[in-house]
Formats: C-alpha cells, structure tokens, sequence
C-alpha cells in the first residue's frame, strides 16, 4: 500500500523543545529528576522517561531534594510558587507559546479586563491559563457557551484568547460569535502556527489517499482534534498509538492511505507505523517494479549507497589533486565505510531503534549476513592494501582499529566524571567530525603514501573537498536523528549546539569549502575540475536550504539527493578526464 505521510507529523516545537531539556537533565545523572505532571500526552514517550529514571509527580509535599521539570502545558502562579518555596530545583520547559498566551492573560487581567479562554477546561495548560487570571477567567469550549458567558458577564472589557492546541475553524466561529456581542473585545489568535498548518494539511492530504491513519495518544487533545477534522473529510480514519493495533481489515481494499500524527507523537512511533502500513492494504505496483522496490530498500539499509558514494568521492578527490586516479584506492574507501558503519550499528544499536525502528529491525533480521559481509569486506580491504604496500596496510589497519573502537569504551568505569565520555562518540560533536576525517584520510591520504614527491598543497585541498562533503552529509543526519541520539545521551553536533545553529554551520562551512576549492583551482593548487566540483556544494547549498525552510523533510528522498551528490561528484570528474580534462 502506498503511504503518504504529513510534513507536519510528530513533535511540534514546544514538545521538541520540553524533550530536549529533559533528555539532557536525565544524561547528566545529577541526582533525582521529576516531572510536575506528566511531560506530555503520550504513554510511550512516559514510559521512556520512567525507563530513564524520570519521575512524574503530581504532588510534591513529600519532596524534598532534586529536579523538577514544569511541562509544556505550563503551570498556574500559584504552583510556580509553590514549587518555588520547596527545596527543589525549578527547570522550565514550558512551551514559549504557551508562556505567551500567560502574559497575555496576566497584562490585561491586571488592567480590569476579563479573560475569556476558548479549550477544554480539564486540560493542563487550560488550568494554568486559569491560573492567570486570578479567579476572574472564564472558560468556554463552544459558541453554546457564550450564551452561558452573556448571562455571567455584563462587561465589555473582555480579552480572549485560546488553548494552543484548539481547533482553529472553530475558534474563529468562537471570534465571531464574541465579536457580535462585545465589539470592543480584544482577541488575540493564539492557536499555534505549528497546530494550524497540522489541522490545515491533514484535510488536504485526506484528499489525496483512500484512509487515513492518525498515530498518537488516547488522551492527546491535538491529536483527537486531528482525528475528528480527518473523520469529518469522510474518509476512513483511524486512530493508533502504536503499529501493533493496526488491523489488515481496514486496510483490504485501500491503495493509498494518509499518516499524520499529533504534536506530542515523537518520530519513532510514527517510522514504525507507516513501515506496518506499508505491508498492508492493496496495490497496483508491477510485480517488477515491486522488486525494484525491494531492491531500493535493501540497499539503502546496508549503506551500500554510502559505500558507492565513497567510492565515487574518493575517485574524484584523487583526478582533483593529481589529475588522474586508479580504481584500487576507490574500492578501498567503498570497503571501509561499508564495513565501518554497518559494524558500528550493531556496536551502536540502541540509537538505531529509535532514529529509525525499520532499519533496526532489518539488522537484527539479517544479522549473521550483514557481519559476514562486513568482516569479508575489511579481510578484502586489508589484503588488497598489503598489496600496495606495507604502509598503505598499516595505516588502513589503523583506520580499521579508530573505526571499530569509536563505539567501544576505552576509559575504565573506575574513572568517576570521565565514565561519561568512556567511548569516543561519548564526546560532544565526535561523530560528525570523527566521520569526516576517516573519509577524508582514506580518500586523500591513504592513496599518496609511496607517492616520490607528492605535491602537499592539492592533497590537502582534496582532503578538504571529500571532509567537508562527508562533514555537511553527516551534520544533517546528525539532525534528522536528534530524537534517538537524546534518549541514548549521545552529544552530536546538533544537540550540542542546537538544530538551527548546527544548519547555520553546516550551511556556512559549505560556503567557506566552496570558496577555497574556486580559489585553489584559480591558482592552480588543484586541476580544473575544481571549477566543476562547485556543483556539489550548490547542491549541498540546496539540501541544507530545503531542510531548513520546510521544503523536504526526513524521507527517501531527502536521501536519495543527499547521497547522489557524492555519486555526481564522480561522475563529474570521470566525465572531466574522459574528454582529456
């Protein structure tokens, strides 16, 4: 069955940014940690933080020590203080839109104006709200209730606002309505963006497929909400929170079905249902083109694309620097890193289940096959390098040991602090760059070694070129699986630095290794394809763009323009030496 998935699924920025500071709480082991009240609306994202040591407390009188996190629905004034006069450690992760709709509500309730709260009033972030406004807030959930608000409230000193999270067809029937009765009310439209182009595209994308499914808790308002606007499209909705409830009998004769997820939905869950969903249902797919599509799968999930991809780069890093290149040094570069990151996965398998559950379970399926390959591959590259010579074995065998040991802990447990950081990918930022530097020395170094008198300057300015492609494709995969790399505590660039200043880095350093190789091919440091080879950072350029303003998000395809910029860069430079460069 062919699945269409909403750009807009998963977690919204307020529950992003709750995940992200409590994951880091948790990694840092400083003590005991609490929620007050759970996170968010989502029982296995709950059942993850318990997994990691995380409390949820709804009362705190018998606490007496350690961190508490205020969630993304908010809290009242009267709880902050609360919580204040304990001896716990406040940290807030209240969603800054939420936080503004609070002081939206405290400004005008202190100038005599009554707040008026459009949401449900058992949800959280609605209490809070309340909380604002002193005991003179009153809440409503429909245009019922406003008859109910004629018959409170004489005054025409109101400010509205609404729960985050609502409906925004019918808070604007709701602005409406108030606007009819109180034309001197001041409304404010504080439904978030993120829950607007959320409740916005799942009518259009339920236009566009036979079903619809909607992945996310039971007890989610958003997602409910998501639910019931897809049901009222008339097409076949169902709501999950998890692929073990979907059922082959909805999906018997259905082509195409629609996934979208509520905001507190993180991308595992939602990875794992459109992989289920994909099995189910009918298709039209030619047997052939079926098993083209097996094909596709099956390589993208072994890295293979990768490996050719550091073949191509390594070909054209080598006609770059010296004008001409052999295929041996290549093939070297396509073993290795087909060895290294499939060994590494298995060495590194706990991100896997969460940055992407399909291909984790692809790995634990073809286990025996993958290791096989694997360790025939560095048997192949070992051999092959000892036939170049011995320096060319010694220091691909040294590559082999930094590949193997990056995952591995080095530094005894006896060793307090430093335990933290008892692997290499424990440091901040190391797998980026550690990918980086393996590319480049296999590509650029590894093939000078016996060169008589190789010219120093093209060789760097090649290792260079080949780093600073590997370094921008893994900083954006470094982004795309933020949400495993949090939960197992592993400090990549992007959580070190933030995901919109890791895309501002990756974008500048791109800009800076573009300008450099122009420079260098104008002075003659390297041959002329480096004129060509701009291309590949204009696409980069690109990639990085799309991601950032929205145009394209984690996928295949996204991947597929990723890692064909390696294969064009050599495919530039075979096309450059055969018309004689």
């Amino acid at each position: 069955m062919k699945v269409k998935l909403a750009k807009t699924a998963g977690f919204c920025m307020g529950v992003r940014r709750a995940m992200e500071i409590i994951m880091s709480e948790a990694n840092k082991g400083n003590g005991k940690l609490f929620t007050y009240g759970p996170l968010i609306h989502n029982q296995q994202v709950l059942d993850l933080l318990e997994s990691k040591g995380v409390d949820v407390k709804e009362d705190i009188d018998k606490l007496d020590k350690g961190r508490i996190i205020i969630r993304a629905h908010g809290i009242s004034p009267d709880e902050r203080e609360m919580i204040r006069s304990s001896n716990l450690k406040i940290i807030d992760a209240t969603c800054p839109r939420v936080a503004k709709v609070q002081a939206i509500i405290r400004k005008y309730n202190n100038k005599g104006y009554t707040p008026i709260i459009f949401g449900d009033p058992r949800h959280p972030e609605v209490i809070g709200l309340m909380g604002y406004s002193k005991g003179n807030g009153i809440v409503i959930n429909s245009v019922e209730d406003i008859e109910i608000l004629l018959s409170r409230t004489d005054k025409k000193r109101l400010v509205v606002v609404s729960q985050t999270t609502q409906d925004v067809d019918a808070y604007r029937k709701i602005m409406n309505e108030i606007k009819s009765h109180y034309p001197e009310a001041i409304i404010f439209d504080t439904i978030c963006d993120e829950t607007y182009k959320r409740q916005r595209e799942v009518k259009s994308l339920a236009s566009e497929v036979d079903s619809m499914v909607i992945v996310g808790g039971y007890n989610s308002g958003n997602t409910k909400r998501l639910y019931k606007i897809s049901r009222s499209t008339g097409k076949p909705t169902f709501h999950v929170e998890t692929e073990k409830e979907l059922q082959n009998s909805w999906f018997s004769s259905t082509e195409s079905t629609g996934v979208t997820a509520g905001a507190s939905t993180p991308n595992w869950m939602i990875k794992s249902v459109t992989e289920r969903l994909k099995t189910m249902g009918k298709t039209r797919q030619h047997p052939l083109g079926d098993l083209l599509k097996k094909i596709f799968q099956f390589l993208i999930k072994t890295t293979i694309p990768e490996a050719i991809g550091a073949f191509f780069l390594t070909y054209a890093g080598l006609i770059l620097s010296r004008g001409n290149a052999d295929f041996i040094h290549p093939f070297l570069a396509l073993l290795y890193v087909y060895c290294m990151h499939i060994l590494n996965r298995f060495l590194d398998k706990e991100a896997s289940t969460y940055n992407d559950p399909g291909i984790a379970l692809f790995y634990t399926q073809h286990k025996t096959f993958l290791i096989i390959t694997s360790l025939i591959g560095i048997g192949t590259g070992l051999i092959l390098s000892l036939s170049l010579g011995i320096a060319q074995f010694l220091l691909f065998l040294a590559l082999t040991i930094l590949g193997l040991v990056y995952s591995i802990p080095i530094i005894p447990w006896r060793f307090g602090y430093l335990r933290r950081y008892a692997k290499i990918k424990d440091l901040p930022g190391s797998k980026t760059m550690a990918e980086a530097l393996a590319w480049g020395t296999i590509s650029s170094l590894l093939p000078i070694i016996g060169w008589p008198e190789p010219f120093w300057p093209g060789v760097l300015i090649s290792f260079f070129f080949v780093s600073s492609m590997c370094y921008v494709r893994s900083g954006l995969f470094d982004i795309l699986n933020m949400q495993g790399d949090l939960i197992v505590g592993r400090e990549t660039l992007p959580i070190a630095l933030g995901e919109r200043r890791t895309l501002k880095l990756l974008l500048l350093l791109n800009i800076i290794f573009a300008t450099i190789l122009l420079l260098s091919t104008a002075i003659r440091v390297v041959s002329n394809l480096g004129y060509f080879l701009i291309i590949c950072f204009l696409i980069s350029f690109f990639y990085l763009t799309a991601y950032k303003k929205g145009w394209m998000r984690d996928g295949y395809p996204l991947h597929a323009i990723v890692e064909s910029n390696l294969f064009l860069a050599g495919l530039i430079a075979f096309i450059w030496s055969a018309v004689g460069g």
